[in-house]
């Protein structure tokens, strides 16, 4: 069994050997060496070679024969091989020699399609390279010539569409890197253009502004009828529009003829002087913007707008800071303020055209931010510098230049209300400066007036004061020539300047663009402080300034009362200038009437305090002997002092037939009052210690002198003995004393019937002690006398009555 299983085992590695790749039999032949059998193996395997060999040569015996008919015939072929040989090496010669000639006509044909590519190559090239250099000339033309914006466009299109056809060559290279150069070169030139320009136009605003101010000045003037609307309508914006089509064309002109080089006025300022006379040049006749559109249009192309928009609008915030910046001495001349205001006019003239005539260099909020700092700047200055003016007169124009530099920037679309409500602040500046002018005005008036009543000797003179006060008296209209005007010179003078005043405050409100009745309303309130502080003070001055005489003052009750009554036209007057009706609601009245009614008052006290005062001179010329004993006969005369103050007063009561009755009999009465209490005083003056009866006659004389002179009438208008109750206090007294009634004077006393109601216990007291004291000291031997020694004891008891009843009626 275990020899057939190597048998086969041996058969199985030889078919493995004969079938397996030389490769992969060393596993087979290792598994041979493992094994035992390795001797019976190559038995086999001589066995099988042997096999195979046997199968090989029968094989070859079998294809012999056919082997060697195949090199009999090989033999054959080799033959005809080298004759085939033989005739294609002629062949070949043959055609080598006649081939030569073809392949030198084939080599000058090569040559020359060579020649003919490189022409046509070369042409191309040049093609291409000619636009470059043509371009390139071009560029420098233009850089010559200072046309930047086109040459910049040049520049553009060589550098990205000729360049790059043109290829890799030396002078391509030069170029391409001389474009940054060329490039930066327009760039600062172009800036240096807009420098030139901001500059320019910072120094020329003034003139710029000066002539848009006189522009809208024409504009304001121009007739307003139908043939010269289309005249009136040529406006601002319609200037804007053509000078924005200018400008556009200017910039965008490829070729640079539209644009103006920097041979022409890049200034910014044009002449003008072939201008029309009839007709004011607009913002753009005067300044050349050409550097402004080139700039922005060389920086947009540049991929730059926004540092050319940063730049310029930096700039002109500087400047603005210096055209605000007012000088110091801007206030001391109208000059100072028009030049102010044509330089900042002339700023924002410019930034409006900028901004209609550019896309985005300047927006609206831009400009109305820079203005709204401007306006404030504006308002602080104009106020600061107002303040230290006074004279009307440069407020006032002061006032139609900030007007006429309102109008303007409002025909530029800027806002100007703040303009206007500055200028009504500076109305009330302006009042006061009117005021202290009118109160020199009427100080002046009063002082160089005589106080009379002005005489009239023709009717012109009479024709030339009615002209300038409404006096309206029949009676006096009735009296020959010559004549007098019941009131003196400052009567029409005050009355003129009042006009005057309102009219000088109806100038301001022109142009302020207020109604009729805030108009109205600004004017009454003006006029009523020029009334009630103004006229009233220098009025008050007048009367109470030294040196005054009673007929000054009788003059100035006259006259105040004259001016009293043409308050009523004052306000028609007011009402005419304004069309305002004065019964309109609301309305302002006029305080001319309690004006003049209280200077009246003042002088009516003056008047009575002046009197009173002279009365008090001659009361201190009174010089009575209160010891004087009682005459045996005859009639005393009243004292001297007493005859000349009755003698003045006469005279100067004559004076007061002109005055208002109520007035003059307020001033006799006051003078009957005043002497009456002053002779009262004398009795009771604690330094006269000691009266006699005497001295009490010669008093009773004078005060019946005085009664004399009231009884007489000085002044007319009191009814019946009115005027002697002045004195009837005095005379009560002195008959009480005189008759020695006091029996009855005690009897009677507190009864509405009494003789004696008007004198006071306390009075008749005083007065006995000091009577008593006399009787003491004259009559040392009083107590011998019997009489005397009876009239001490009825006067002691007179005292303890008095005492009594006085204790009686206080308890």
């Amino acid at each position: 069994m275990a020899s057939v299983e190597t048998a086969a085992e041996h058969e199985r590695i030889l078919r493995e050997i004969e079938s397996t790749d030389t490769n992969c039999i060393g596993p087979t032949l290792r598994s041979v060496y493992d094994g035992q059998e390795h001797g019976l193996f190559m038995e086999k395997l001589d066995a099988r070679i042997r096999n195979h060999d046997r199968e090989i040569e029968k094989m070859c015996n079998h294809h012999f024969q056919g082997f060697v008919d195949s090199i009999t015939e090989l033999l054959k072929v080799r033959g005809e091989a080298q004759k085939l040989k033989s005739q294609v090496t002629e062949t070949n010669r043959r055609l080598q020699d006649d081939g030569r000639e073809l392949m030198s006509s084939m080599e000058e044909l090569q040559q020359c399609r060579v020649q003919q590519r490189n022409i046509a190559t070369t042409i191309d090239k040049l093609s291409h390279c000619l636009p470059v250099l043509e371009m390139y000339s071009r560029l420098q033309e233009q850089m010559r010539a200072k046309r930047y914006y086109p040459a910049l466009r040049t520049l553009e299109q060589l550098e990205h569409t000729c360049l790059p056809r043109a290829g890799q060559y030396r002078f391509c290279s030069i170029m391409a890197e001389n474009i940054p150069k060329l490039r930066t070169q327009i760039r600062d030139t172009a800036m240096t253009q807009l420098r030139d320009f901001l500059e320019s136009i910072r120094k020329h605003s003034d003139k710029i502004g000066e002539t848009a101010i006189k522009q809208a000045q024409l504009q304001r003037s121009l007739d307003s009828s139908v043939s010269m609307q289309p005249r009136a309508l040529i406006g601002r914006r319609s200037r804007k529009e053509a000078a924005a089509a200018a400008a556009v064309g200017a910039a965008t002109d490829s070729d640079g003829q539209g644009s103006s080089p920097m041979s022409e006025q890049d200034s910014g300022i044009l002449d003008v002087e072939d201008e029309e006379e009839d007709e004011v040049p607009g913002a753009h006749d005067l300044v050349d913007f050409s550097p402004v559109y080139r700039c922005l249009h060389i920086y947009t192309v540049l991929g730059l707008r926004d540092v050319f928009e940063n730049y310029y609008r930096k700039q002109r915030r500087k400047q603005a800071r210096l055209v605000l910046q007012p000088h110091s001495n801007m206030h001391e001349t109208l000059e100072g303020y028009r030049r102010y205001f044509n330089q900042i006019v002339g700023f924002f003239v410019v930034e409006d055209h900028i901004l209609h005539t550019t896309q985005g260099l300047v927006n609206r909020a831009y400009v109305e931010e820079l203005w709204e700092l401007a306006l404030s700047k504006i308002v602080a200055a104009l106020r600061t510098h107002s303040s230290y003016c006074d004279n009307p007169d440069l407020v006032l124009d002061l006032k139609n230049l900030i007007v006429l530099f309102a109008d303007t920037l409002q025909g530029y679309g800027f806002p100007v209300s703040q303009l206007f409500d500055m200028l009504l602040e500076m109305r009330e500046q302006y009042g006061e400066i009117l005021l202290k002018r009118w109160n020199i005005t009427f100080r002046q008036v009063l002082d160089q007036d005589n106080y009379s009543p002005i005489p009239v000797s023709t009717e012109q003179e009479y024709r030339h004061y009615t002209s300038q006060f409404p006096l309206q008296d029949p009676e006096l209209e009735k009296l020959p020539f010559p004549k007098k005007l019941p009131f003196s010179e400052f009567v029409p003078k005050v009355y003129c300047q009042l006009k005057e005043f309102i009219y000088a405050c109806l100038k301001y409100s022109e142009d302020l663009h207020l109604s009729s009745t805030e108009v109205d309303d600004m004017i009454r309130k003006s006029t009523n402080l020029l009334l009630t502080r103004t006229l009233s003070h220098c009025l008050q001055y007048a009367i109470k300034k030294k040196n005054v005489g009673l007929a000054e003052l009788v003059q100035v009750i006259i006259n105040t009362t004259h001016l009293e009554q043409s308050c009523h036209f004052l306000e028609e007057f007011i009402s005419n200038i304004t069309n305002v009706p004065p019964d309109t609601v609301n309305a302002t009245k006029l305080y001319g009437t309690s004006t003049f009614k209280d200077a009246r008052h003042a002088a009516e006290a003056e008047i009575y305090t002046s009197l009173n005062a002279k009365i008090d001179q001659f009361l201190q010329l009174a010089d009575y002997d209160w010891m004087a004993g009682v005459q045996g006969g005859g009639t005393l005369d009243a004292s001297d002092y007493l005859i000349d103050l009755i003698a003045f007063l006469k005279s100067t009561f004559s004076v007061f037939t002109n005055l208002p009755g109520k007035v003059a009999q307020t001033a006799c009465m006051s003078a009957c009052k005043h002497i009456s209490t002053s002779l009262m005083q004398l009795l009771l003056d604690p330094e006269v210690r000691q009266i006699s009866m005497g001295a009490l006659h010669q008093l009773y004389t004078d005060v019946k002198e005085c009664e004399s002179f009231a009884r007489a009438g000085p002044v007319a208008g009191f009814q019946g003995d009115t005027l002697l109750l002045a004195f009837s206090d005095l005379r009560q007294l002195l008959d009480l004393f005189t008759q020695w009634d006091w029996s009855t004077y005690l009897a009677d006393y507190g009864k509405p019937t009494c003789k004696y109601l008007r004198v006071n216990p306390h009075t008749a007291l005083a007065l006995l002690e000091k009577m008593k004291e006399t009787s003491r000291k004259n009559n040392v031997f009083a107590q011998f006398r019997k009489t005397d020694r009876d009239r001490q004891k009825l006067i002691d008891t007179v005292i303890k009555q008095l005492r009594n009843l006085i204790a009686q009626h206080h308890a």
